[in-house]
């Protein structure tokens, strides 16, 4: 059900961030295109970014983080890269600049709703 639950988070923030950000566009495809980005992009974010994040930690912690902000967009432009090419969804991002944008979107999305521990708490307490 977890899983479930941020694949749609996820899905929805793609779509905002199309919504919001100039440089992002959805050719064709409409839904199916959100749900294959969200799920290109959950699947990077589980697999290749933790790889990255270990290999440039000492650059994550010369910049104090920030270069975090770098490997998500990268994550991001990837994705779409990847929907586009492999399953032919008209998810386009066009520059870094739209790539962090869209990828600030989907991390602050993805903090606030697909985070689990009010649940839990509640039905500690319960």
């Amino acid at each position: 059900m977890n899983l479930l639950k941020r694949w749609i988070v996820i899905m929805l923030a793609v779509f905002l961030a199309a919504w919001l950000v100039p440089g992002i566009q959805v050719n064709n495809g409409g839904w199916a295109a959100y749900a294959i980005m969200a799920a290109v992009l959950a699947i990077l974010n589980a697999i290749l970014l933790p790889i990255l994040k270990a290999l440039s930690c000492g650059l994550i912690v010369l910049t104090l983080g920030l270069f975090s902000l770098v490997l998500n967009a990268a994550m991001f432009m990837l994705s779409s890269n990847i929907s586009q090419t492999w399953f032919g969804a008209g998810y386009q991002v066009e520059g870094w600049l739209a790539a962090f944008l869209g990828s600030l979107i989907v991390s602050i999305a993805t903090m606030l709703f697909a985070n689990d521990k009010s649940a839990k708490r509640d039905r500690d307490n319960s």
